[in-house]
């Protein structure tokens, strides 16, 4: 039997050790306003999908709603995330990173076309602002 189609990716979830300091780096720096927020997380629309970054220890015990439970989770280490940006915009991008304090960690080029920038977030994490042109399924 073959697997119904999946359609995206809805959520990316990170773990931060200052739930408030990442807030200020999402929210001053990348310019992303909270759809939801709590002590445990806060929620960002990202185009069509949504990016949660949970205070680290925050969900390990489940949640239960009226309308079902949400199994614990949590992580640690570093990890890397990517996030469209248009190819005009990316100079933008890299002076405003920069006009931050927000240190370029790396720049790709890529064989299709696109370009990446690599930068950090406060608890390391490596965001990645790419432009189209990385992978085949993008469009």
């Amino acid at each position: 039997m073959d697997a119904p189609p999946i359609a995206g990716v809805l959520e990316t979830a990170i773990y931060v050790a200052d739930l408030d300091r990442a807030r200020a780096f999402y929210e001053e720096v990348l310019g992303l306003s909270p759809m939801f927020s709590d002590t445990r997380l806060v929620a960002y629309a990202v185009g069509r999908s949504v990016l949660l970054v949970f205070r680290r220890g925050g969900a390990t015990e489940p949640v239960v709603l009226p309308g079902g439970t949400i199994p614990p989770h949590d992580a640690s280490g570093r990890i890397h995330f990517a996030l469209s940006v248009a190819a005009a915009d990316l100079p933008a991008w890299a002076t405003r990173m920069a006009a931050h304090g927000v240190a370029e960690a790396g720049r790709t080029q890529w064989p299709r076309g696109g370009t990446s920038l690599y930068f950090r977030d406060p608890d390391g994490h490596l965001l990645e602002l790419a432009t189209p042109g990385i992978w085949p399924n993008e469009g």
